[in-house]
């Protein structure tokens, strides 16, 4: 059993080279580990301590390492130095079916989405175990003097499962359509969050340099996307209506068949770019929502690997794993926040008077223990304890007395006490979860009405703003850059329709900000700001584990190329697929 709890990767970022490349590296590569996606530009990175907190608000080009990193793993939980044996199928149970397809420019992607994004595509960017942005289907991602133009260089030969080549046009196609400019695919979110690219030229047959409007640092961390952004045929792109299920990319495995709420089956794609990888021959993907079935399916054999977030079900997993029967990785780093997030655009969340008799009814330590058997990190923000921009005392304090002279407030000012609908997924404890906070909020004499609708309506429900207050979990941890699209004002997946111009202003400024410490600054003074106005009500940091059978290897993943250290391991509830082998 191993268990990557938060603080076990603070290790340094391991950032070699001097004069620009070296500051580079020091800007992006050390953002801290941890917090509170549904991002589809979030993105982790090792931290620890006021040394890497100091260094971590710059950015860092995503250039190959001329060494390879120490992995930041346990050593239990490191590859054997055996040759991991190749073939075989593996059945992967998920939280859940990702109903919208996976169109990835315009798809919703939760964490089951993501997993199954990882084995069909790739991304230009991704994480290592210390939370560096490496190059990995691109060759280089490099900086102008002022962050302003990108230059990236992809890799030689590496072609979509189609036989396409994945090229410069290839590539200029996957970034346009990202930010809404292949008029055969229009994604509705992504469009603000590549609003800042200006333009993207071809500069040579294998690279391509894209244009920002204004300095733009943590540029990097979008190319990661959480697993999000990854790289998708032509041919998948030409047509909307086919778009979400016609599903081509570089990955190691291709699509075979998709049976919606039922299987997603994919084979071993021979041609892939990392010679040897994958091991396994197929993957079959079952939708699960119910946490219980999934470690009971594992438990019985019918399942080969399996996810939870699931506080009982990771504790049953541990047991099994103690006894011997299967195999568990637990961890929090790079997890996301658990939270109440409100719509502060309706009644009664537009009134601060509710927000604060809400925060000080609920009492997130009592839950904590309670439903989530204390295995949780109690949260003071979106950003953790090993990320810069983290605050200590912001954490919010349960205080009946003062819920119910608030609540009283608001009564005489409106003429009704406090009432609003919890919205939630039908999972046994998420619905405990919200039961419990009705308790709560009971006692200081506020109503609230629970409901329940499956994760994928859950989503879009929350994309339409129909809603009053609901369980959520989101920002997983990374350059605070990252958050940008949640919070600011103009963003269609600022779920909470925040409309603040001092946290507009604030994004504004620590996106183009290369100074270090100012940087810090001023996403300390973002969080500050999030625990004054209580626009969400932060609760804990997500808990991940991956179950598996003890003749499964490989869950974290086969070193990065080019000496880009290892990957990072259950990152936001994910893990890597292409190195799996079955003994």
């Amino acid at each position: 059993m191993s268990d990557l709890r938060r603080g076990d990767l603070r290790r340094g970022a391991g950032c070699s080279g001097a004069g620009r490349r070296g500051r580079i590296c020091a800007l992006l590569g050390v953002v801290a580990i941890g917090a509170a996606t549904l991002t589809a530009v979030a993105a982790p990175a090792g931290a620890g301590g006021q040394t890497r907190a100091q260094q971590a608000a710059q950015p860092k080009s995503a250039q190959p390492k001329s060494a390879q990193p120490k992995s930041a793993q346990p050593k239990s939980a490191q590859p054997k130095s055996a040759q991991p044996k190749s073939g075989g199928s593996a059945n992967f149970g998920l939280e859940a079916e990702t109903t919208g397809g996976f169109c990835l420019p315009d798809s919703v992607l939760a964490a089951s989405g993501i997993q199954v994004v990882t084995a069909i595509y790739d991304t230009l960017v991704t994480l290592n175990s210390k939370g560096e942005y490496v190059p990995y289907l691109a060759k280089s991602v490099e900086p102008n003097a002022d962050f302003t133009e990108w230059t990236i260089t992809l890799r030689p030969d590496v072609q979509f499962h189609d036989g396409t080549p994945f090229d410069a046009e290839a590539l200029k196609l996957n970034l346009d359509t990202y930010r809404g400019q292949n008029p055969k695919i229009k994604p509705r979110l992504n469009v603000f969050v590549w609003s800042n690219v200006a333009s993207v030229e071809v500069s040579g047959p294998d690279s391509v340099v894209v244009t920002t409007k204004v300095p733009w640092v943590a540029f990097p961390a979008l190319l990661s996307g959480s697993g999000r952004t990854g790289m998708v045929a032509p041919a998948q792109l030409v047509d909307r209506e086919s778009c979400a299920t016609n599903m081509i990319g570089t990955g190691p495995f291709e699509l075979v068949d998709w049976r919606q709420n039922e299987s997603l089956t994919v084979k071993k794609n021979e041609n892939y770019w990392q010679q040897g990888l994958p091991y396994l021959d197929e993957i079959v993907f079952r939708p699960l929502p119910d946490s219980q079935s999934r470690v009971n399916g594992l438990q019985s054999g019918d399942l080969d690997l399996m996810t939870t977030g699931n506080s009982q079900s990771i504790v049953d997993l541990k047991q099994s794993a103690k006894a011997g029967d299967t195999k568990v990785l637990v961890s929090d780093n790079g997890s996301e926040t658990a939270y109440l997030m409100l719509n502060v655009s309706k009644p009664p969340f537009d009134d601060p008077i509710a927000r604060q008799a809400v925060a000080a009814a609920g009492d997130a330590r009592e839950t904590n223990r309670i439903r989530n058997k204390g295995l949780n990190t109690i949260s003071t923000g979106p950003f953790p304890p090993d990320n810069p921009a983290f605050v200590a005392n912001n954490t919010r304090r349960h205080d009946v007395a003062k819920a119910k002279k608030l609540n009283a407030q608001y009564e005489k000012k409106h003429g009704q006490p406090i009432s609003f609908e919890y919205l939630t997924n039908p999972e046994p404890e998420t619905v405990a979860i919200a039961a419990l906070l009705k308790e709560q909020e009971a006692k200081a004499g506020i109503d609230v009405t629970i409901r329940t609708v499956d994760q994928s309506s859950l989503i879009n429900e929350a994309i339409a703003g129909d809603f009053q207050g609901a369980g959520w979990r989101n920002h997983p941890g990374g350059d605070p850059d990252t958050q940008y699209v949640w919070w600011h004002s103009g963003s269609p997946v600022n779920f909470g329709r925040i409309n603040d111009p001092e946290i507009d202003r604030l994004l504004d400024e620590g996106r183009s900000e290369p100074d270090n410490a100012k940087r810090v600054a001023i996403y300390r003074e973002l969080n500050k700001l999030f625990g004054k106005e209580l626009y969400n009500l932060w609760s804990w940091y997500a808990l991940w584990a991956v179950g598996y059978q003890n003749n499964i290897k490989g869950v974290v993943g086969p070193p990065l190329p080019d000496g880009g250290g290892r990957p990072f391991a259950l990152f936001a509830g994910v893990i890597p697929v292409l190195g799996i082998s079955k003994t």
